[in-house]
């Protein structure tokens, strides 16, 4: 697969400019801090094709549904995560030709992303239609120490004149949506106030009434001296500016430094806003950018302390976990209990809403493991905090008693996806969450979270899962019928072995929790717990005859039996060059779907019967979803498959990268980056928490000379190295810590390392 940008452990850079990577670029190099983000966009004008995009966490757009038949139960909107106000605008104007690189000659380009640091930085010489050349500089950030700032220092220097430059700094609202609606401006103005080197711009979104302040302030530098400036002021509908022009000596470097504070009414009071915009940049200016830079600087080094992961041998792969990891952290920080994860985090438009069943599959045991508990926690309150929308959703149904459905993508609680086929039938994402808790608690053992919040969420998940069974007469069992698994080339199927599974193990684990007196008083009748108990005697899970087969759905058996290599190259991906119905008859399966259930519930299965599987269903698996190989490619480590699950990984790993599925330009793949640090922890580095242990069984790729990672566990942060002849474990805690190595029990003292060699433990 070709790189689209170079290879580097630690930046993602280009050295040239190419216009036809331009908009690819902007999702590549994006940038955020949880609770806002920008996509790689230019300060100054850019005529050539671009998708400038700013996101702020929670703000959305809720887009009426629109079909032509309407069913009860149906969203009464889409939410869309909006384009909103432009705040790095810095506008460059010489003998009245407005600097524009897609009109100007390129002489020399550089833009790099630091992901150490977290900065994006971009040089390059310009020469303009009168032949001036100027080189720009231009650097900035969002705060991941103070989440409501950005910064930007943006410098100019004449290279071959001296003269008057016009320099316009902005704030604009004036902005539309790329991936729908096209043209349609969903804000208005509520306050706007400029003054020298200083301007607010607050906007109402329409509708849903979010209101978002935008303060800027600014400064004006030659070399290391600051500048007196008298700049006039210019205010139009949902847009502000100071434009000022200098003289600018040939040679000599000038900078405007400019500062932004971005405020919601998600998180303040409409009225405070404002106010509350113009102190946060005020101190943000105070404090300077070099201040800030340091600062933010911070703050991501600590992060790569906790969530580093150490390649040797492959800088390729160094580079696309390290690149997923960034990527994760820019979109969400748990500072928020309000905020979840879109599957475009904060670098495009695609697919709206702000949660789906990626976060509680994928995400959260990324962050369990490479974060504070509270990080993770907050993601499970915020469905906590959801739980009473989640019962209407049911309501609307027609369930009852309490049941809830979590809904397949939300924004507050409300189901808010318009194809019916998921909207209704991909019903399996309760159980995500309800294996999100499972999780958090084998990792954790925050009882007290269960008590309080947990409990009602799994017994309301339940109560959803027994209603949605029924009798089958026939079968002599209880089935789940007209839904949609984890394979979504498969809609309205009876009896999704996923499905089953999960939604029977559910109900069994919430009645092991509300047998448990530790965990609080039971929150069910007698009657519904000897109902439950009964279902779970007799659930049906459709197994192919005389095999280990977990048989994906009834009728699967009826679909030509093909594999992926039958395909014609010409004809892939399928989802874009075959028609839907072609692919719904077709046993092609987008994404992992009995292997999920194979992934989460490992300890349930024996090593036959995850090898059948995994030897059936990969063969037939497109990987068109971007949550496909990373299942895969733990899976394929664990069965000693190593060059397949790297083969894999590097699928996953390098998906946006190398933009594998051709659409990088919409956004980055947020959500299944977490998978693919996973691919990498529970893939080639072998963990495992259980219920009951800790395990690690190393394997890997020949590509490898070593790995290094580091996992949360208990309150202990435990660092692995894996090398080709010995395992390295130490932690940091004071406690001794038990664990099993490639099935062999081990005990590492307190605060110790234990150094193994794989002579010892693996026969070669």
């Amino acid at each position: 697969m070709h790189n689209l940008f170079e290879i580097d452990e630690w930046k993602i850079y280009e050295r040239s400019f190419d216009s036809s990577k331009q908009v690819m670029a902007e999702s590549i190099f994006s940038i955020g801090n949880g609770a806002f983000g920008q996509r790689a966009n230019f300060e100054e004008t850019y005529s050539g094709e671009t998708m400038q995009g700013n996101y702020i966490g929670g703000v959305y757009y809720p887009d009426k549904t629109r079909v032509g038949w309407w069913k009860n139960g149906y969203p009464e909107y889409f939410a869309k995560v909006l384009n909103s106000c432009n705040w790095i605008g810095i506008d460059l104007e010489i003998d009245g030709e407005k600097v524009d690189v897609h009109k100007a000659k390129v002489k020399s380009f550089y833009r790099e992303l630091d992901m150490k640091e977290g900065v994006l930085t971009r040089s390059l010489k310009l020469q303009l239609s009168s032949s001036k050349e100027i080189e720009l500089v231009s650097k900035r950030f969002c705060s991941m120490q103070n989440d409501h700032i950005g910064a930007i220092s943006y410098s100019v220097t004449p290279l071959n004149f001296s003269a008057n430059v016009k320099f316009e700094v902005y704030l604009d609202c004036n902005v539309t949506n790329h991936d729908s609606n096209y043209g349609e401006i969903f804000w208005k103005e509520e306050d706007k106030k400029v003054d020298e080197r200083e301007g607010l711009l607050s906007c109402r979104t329409k509708i849903s009434d979010f209101v978002v302040s935008t303060a800027m302030r600014y400064s004006f530098w030659k070399d290391h001296s600051k500048l007196v400036i008298h700049p006039n002021t210019i205010e139009r509908e949902m847009y502000v500016s100071n434009t000022f022009e200098y003289f600018l000596e040939k040679g000599t470097c000038y900078t405007i430094k400019k500062y932004v504070s971005i405020v919601s009414s998600l998180n303040h009071k409409e009225f405070a806003l404002s106010a509350k915009a113009i102190l946060y940049v005020s101190e943000a200016y105070k404090k300077g950018f070099n201040v800030l830079l340091k600062e933010h600087i911070n703050a991501w080094k600590d992060i790569w302390n906790q969530a580093d992961i150490l390649i040797e041998g492959d800088v390729r792969s160094q580079q696309a976990i390290r690149f997923n990891i960034f990527q994760l952290f820019q979109s969400y920080t748990g500072k928020n209990s309000k905020l979840n994860i879109g599957p475009k985090g904060f670098t495009g438009e695609k697919y709206g809403g702000a949660t789906y069943w990626d976060t509680e599959a994928f995400c959260m045991p990324f962050y369990l493991k490479t974060a504070d508990s509270n990080v993770a926690k907050q993601l499970l309150l915020y469905r906590y905090n959801q739980l009473d929308k989640a019962i209407e959703n049911a309501e609307k149904l027609g369930f009852s008693e309490g049941a809830a459905l979590f809904p397949m993508v939300t924004m507050n609680g409300e189901e808010c996806h318009n194809e019916w086929e998921i909207t209704f039938e991909e019903i399996h994402r309760n159980g995500a969450i309800a294996f999100a808790i499972y999780n958090y608690l084998r990792h954790t053992n925050d009882e007290d979270y269960l008590r309080v919040y947990g409990k009602s969420v799994l017994v309301a998940i339940s109560r959803f899962w027994f209603q949605r069974f029924n009798w089958s007469e026939e079968k002599g069992a209880y089935v789940m019928l007209g839904v949609t698994g984890p394979n979504e080339y498969e809609n309205n199927v009876n009896n999704n072995w996923y499905t089953n599974y999960i939604a029977k193990w559910c109900i069994q684990y919430t009645l092991d929790i509300e047998k448990n007196s530790t965990f609080g008083p039971s929150l069910i009748t007698e009657k519904e717990k000897e109902e439950w108990e009964k279902l779970l005697e007799q659930v049906y899970l459709p197994q192919i005859t005389n095999s280990n087969i977990f048989l994906q759905q009834d009728g699967f058996l009826d679909k030509k039996n093909q594999e992926v290599k039958d395909i014609p190259e010409s004809e892939k991906p399928i989802n874009q060059h075959w028609s839907w119905d072609r692919i719904l008859r077709s046993i092609f399966i987008k994404q992992a779907d009995v292997l999920q259930g194979i992934y989460m519930f490992e300890e349930h299965f024996t090593p036959e019967q995850i090898k059948e599987n995994f030897d059936y269903y990969e063969p037939k698996t497109v990987h068109e979803s971007s949550l496909s190989p990373c299942v895969h490619a733990i899976i394929a480590s664990k069965l000693g498959y190593v060059d397949k699950a790297y083969e894999l990984f590097q699928r996953t790993a390098r998906l946006d990268l190398d933009d594998y599925n051709k659409e990088v330009k919409e956004g980055l793949h947020i959500t299944s980056m977490a998978g693919t640090w996973l691919s990498i922890v529970e893939g080639f580095g072998g963990l495992r928490i259980s219920e009951s242990d800790l395990s690690f069984a190393p394997k890997l790729p020949k590509e490898w000379k070593s790995l290094m990672y580091k996992i949360r566990y208990k309150g202990l942060i435990i660092q692995v190295f894996c090398g080709k002849n010995d395992i390295q474990i130490q932690h940091n805690g004071s406690i001794d810590l038990k664990f099993l190595l490639y099935g062999k029990e081990m005990i590492l003292k307190a605060d110790d390392k234990l150094i193994v060699k794989l002579d010892s433990l693996v026969k070669k």
